[in-house]
């Protein structure tokens, strides 16, 4: 019995940690350009959000997913360089099931510094 509860407790835990692949389509990059308005800085995927005007005007709310924090960090990524209310542009590569979600692989901040936000090892492109 006890093993049960093991396995729903950890199953939210191995579904959030996935390969590129499993998620995103690499023949899909995308650019966004948009506000960031919410940071998720946890393990196993940094998510942070951006609001991004589509074609007709109306803000689009867009997850981007991106490294473990620790190694976000190690690459000079720290959390203090998003700031809430700046603009970001995010590059990556648009979810398979066309949700508005996408793998953030760069990352210019609104004073044009540029961050790796990919995960390393995780199959998807350079």
């Amino acid at each position: 019995m006890a093993t049960i509860f093991v396995a729903v407790g950890l199953s939210g835990s191995l579904r959030a940690h996935h390969s590129f692949a499993a998620e995103f389509d690499a023949s899909k990059a995308i650019r966004v350009t948009g506000t960031l308005v919410k940071v998720e800085w946890t393990n196993p995927h940094t998510y942070f959000y951006v609001d991004v005007k589509d074609e007709t005007g109306a803000v689009v709310r867009w997850a981007c997913e991106s490294g473990a924090p620790g190694a976000l960090s190690r690459r000079g990524f720290k959390r203090n360089l998003l700031k809430l209310g700046d603009t970001l542009i995010v590059d990556g590569y648009r979810a398979k099931n066309g949700a508005n979600l996408m793998d953030a692989r760069r990352v210019t901040l609104s004073d044009g510094q540029i961050l790796s936000g990919a995960s390393a090892g995780d199959g998807g492109p350079q």
